[in-house]
């Protein structure tokens, strides 16, 4: 219980801003904590809606989990966030923000060409990092909807197969 209402939390604090690789170690923690003192829920004959919300709901905390540990490597590797025209419209905006950089600062062009690249530099990647986390805090709940339904299914394939081969083989 404990462990969910730290994930909430960290979730929605770590959902400011750009994602770290902090949240990784977060997500890992708390994925381990859940695994480690967590209990997959077992069916129990006549209750099937209350299997049903536990499993929901155990199967919803570790996809949150692991939402969290992946959020910096979404952000920052294309394979694994391969949604089309969401990177390309960050390196827009980071294009724009080195030309208003520019015209901001134009009259150090003159002066120090290399201070004025440096700032569009600068400028451009925080443009970009901020586009790309946000683009990556809009695209996670699928992601952890995704490792959701596969912990549950994959829970509910084998409490079934328990079930199946009987008391004592499982």
């Amino acid at each position: 219980m404990l462990g969910t209402a730290l994930a909430v939390v960290l979730a929605f604090s770590l959902a400011q801003g750009s994602w770290q690789w902090f949240s990784t170690y977060l997500g890992v923690t708390l994925l381990v904590v859940v695994l480690s003192f967590g209990r997959v829920p077992v069916p129990v004959p006549g209750r099937r809606a209350s299997y049903g919300l536990s499993l929901a709901a155990y199967s919803l905390v570790v996809g949150l989990c692991v939402a969290l540990a992946a959020a910096p490597a979404l952000q920052r590797w294309d394979w694994l966030f391969p949604v089309p025209g969401a990177r390309q419209g960050c390196v827009e905006s980071g294009r724009y923000e080195s030309l208003r950089t520019q015209a901001a600062l134009g009259d150090l062009a003159g002066r120090g060409g290399e201070a004025l690249a440096y700032v569009q530099r600068e400028q451009s990647r925080e443009v970009v990092d901020v586009c790309l986390a946000a683009t990556t805090t809009r695209w996670l709940p699928a992601y952890a909807l995704g490792a959701a339904l596969l912990v549950g299914a994959g829970s509910w394939v084998r409490a079934r197969e328990r079930r199946a081969a009987g008391p004592g083989r499982a």
